[in-house]
């Protein structure tokens, strides 16, 4: 749409507001993620809080502090994929009055909520685990084996549920990196079950554990970063700016760009907005329209505000780059 209202104390201003179409781009930004991934959540919230009693049962029953380790990070995942269920159903809330981009940045807050919250849990892991190297105690390594192979299957059948959305959605990357870190972590426990079955050496169960939180902490890295950085409005890491700002400087009739911002509204939506001089005069709707369109399928741009200033004389109060 057009609004022909002056902006900034310009004499002349327009102001395009489009949105891109649906389909997907070709390079640079987001590739979006399925619609719903509300049955994943279901069985994949079902399954890991079914085991991590099992697990957690036999860990005791066993004396296994990595069965206990891997319970408590199973835990953790009952809990982050709750969180990030709620967030996927809360993204799609209509905007309000208030909140005029709807709730969708609530998936930006559930990556960050997992991924800090993985790391604490992992942190009372890796104490107990130091601890268990003072007074080593016996371990029942059959019985770790067998639960950590089950441990293996339901992780990695929920991880292949959200395998589909894993690079379009930072909030969905998160529920599948912690599932398949946990059927890596199973198969860890699994060999150092066999090893204490066979040799009798304790001191491989804190091992085990402290390996397990080293691939958590290492596997959490990137999704605390991005999460990170996208709830402080970031460019998102897949969109290159100066390719964004390349390109809407190179559209005809565009003599200058400043005020040019790209955030996300979500862990799959991203925003823009910029002021374009342009001197030959307002270039109508069409114009708006393509760009808006451009910018979804290069870059994965969704929600597109272009202001146009049609004088080159005029001094923008947005325009040095300090200005926010």
């Amino acid at each position: 749409m057009m609004i022909d209202t002056p902006h900034h104390g310009h004499d002349s201003a327009g102001h395009g507001h489009a949105h891109g179409g649906h389909r997907h781009h070709e390079r640079g930004g987001h590739i979006h993620a399925p619609a719903s991934f509300g049955q994943a959540f279901a069985v994949g919230i079902g399954l890991n809080a079914a085991f991590v009693l099992i697990e957690a049962g036999y860990g005791i029953a066993s004396n296994s502090m990595a069965l206990v380790a891997d319970a408590g990070h199973n835990l953790s995942d009952v809990l982050g994929l709750v969180v990030a269920w709620a967030a996927a159903v809360l993204s799609k809330r209509t905007p309000t009055a208030r909140y005029t981009y709807g709730l969708r940045s609530a998936s930006i807050l559930a990556a960050l909520f997992n991924a800090v919250f993985l790391l604490v849990a992992v942190g009372a892991i890796g104490w107990e685990a130091i601890q268990r190297f003072a007074r080593p105690e016996p371990v029942a390594g059959g019985t770790v084996m067998i639960v950590a192979i089950i441990g293996i299957a339901i992780n990695g059948l929920t991880a292949w549920l959200f395998a589909s959305g894993r690079k379009g959605d930072l909030n969905i990357r998160g529920a599948y990196l912690h599932m398949a870190a946990d059927a890596a972590v199973s198969a860890g426990v699994v060999a150092a079950g066999l090893v204490i079955l066979l040799t009798g050496w304790l001191w491989l169960d804190p091992v085990a554990s402290l390996i397990i939180v080293a691939v958590i902490v290492w596997g959490t890295w990137d999704l605390l970063r991005d999460s990170v950085a996208l709830s402080l409005a970031a460019v998102p890491p897949a969109i290159d700016p100066g390719l964004v700002r390349k390109f809407l400087a190179g559209r005809p009739g565009v003599a200058g760009l400043h005020d040019l911002h790209i955030w996300p509204m979500s862990t799959t939506d991203v925003a823009l907005t910029a002021h374009l001089v342009m001197p030959g005069g307002h270039p109508g709707d069409g114009f708006l329209m393509e760009a808006a369109h451009e910018l979804k399928d290069r870059f994965g741009i969704g929600h597109v505000t272009l202001q146009v200033e049609t004088d080159p004389g005029t001094v923008c109060a947005l325009e040095p780059e300090h200005v926010i």
